[in-house]
């Protein structure tokens, strides 16, 4: 059996999974949102990262890449055993059309996975659910986890969809709201130096925002 699976988040940019085919594309009524806790990648129980899941919404439609695993049962297992190991904080597997740009009316794939989350609080531990968008850039600019900040998940996956061709307004706004907060917390971090009367300041790289796009006129560049 051979399936197909679709990426709406890290898996645009690194899937980990060995797959047969990437096709560039989208899924429609769905809408990216960062309202799923991450307590064991980027975040912790104390202060968990946000993530994105997918909020139904009608008319919007949200760019991704599909990827097919083919090549024997063993390898779909694998694959399969993979995707739900690191896909943990999602509660559902959600069967979609996938449409390519060159035809928006008829999808291209039909019965493609993918993962999703259950928005309620009291079934799903994982749901934050949504927050003020400074709220969000907060905590997404101070959390942490054994496989790095939460600000580089939403850098990563900003420059992502600048790469695919298909930026993410909202992805956009957030990200740039991020870049705020860390403006804020370096000028804290120089103030307190300074008070403290230390004539030595380092600042750690990790501290700086990502990415400069051409959308993106004030970021501040620097390697990830």
């Amino acid at each position: 059996m051979v399936f197909w699976v679709f990426g709406y988040g890290s898996l645009v940019w690194n899937p980990g999974f060995e797959y047969d085919e990437k096709i560039i594309g989208f899924i429609k009524d769905y809408r990216r949102v960062f309202d799923l806790a991450c307590i064991d990648h980027r975040g912790t129980p104390e202060l968990p990262a946000r993530t994105c899941t997918l909020e139904e919404y009608e008319g919007a439609i949200c760019w991704g890449a599909a990827y097919c695993v083919r090549g024997g049962p063993e390898k779909e297992k694998l694959a399969m055993e993979y995707l739900e190991r690191r896909e943990c904080e999602y509660d559902q597997k959600t069967l979609v059309d996938f449409y390519k740009e060159e035809d928006p009316l008829q999808p291209a794939l039909t019965g493609v996975i993918v993962f999703t989350s259950t928005a309620d609080k009291v079934s799903n531990k994982y749901y934050l659910g949504p927050a003020p968008l400074e709220e969000m850039a907060r905590q997404i600019a101070t959390a942490f986890g054994p496989c790095g900040n939460n600000r580089d998940y939403l850098f990563l996956l900003e420059k992502a969809m600048f790469d695919i061709g298909h930026e993410d307004d909202y992805v956009i706004e957030l990200a740039n709201e991020v870049r705020k907060v860390l403006g804020i917390v370096e000028r804290e971090i120089l103030r307190e130096k300074k008070l403290s009367g230390s004539t030595h300041i380092a600042l750690k790289k990790s501290h700086i925002p990502a990415l400069q796009l051409h959308r993106l006129p004030e970021a501040i560049a620097t390697d990830l």
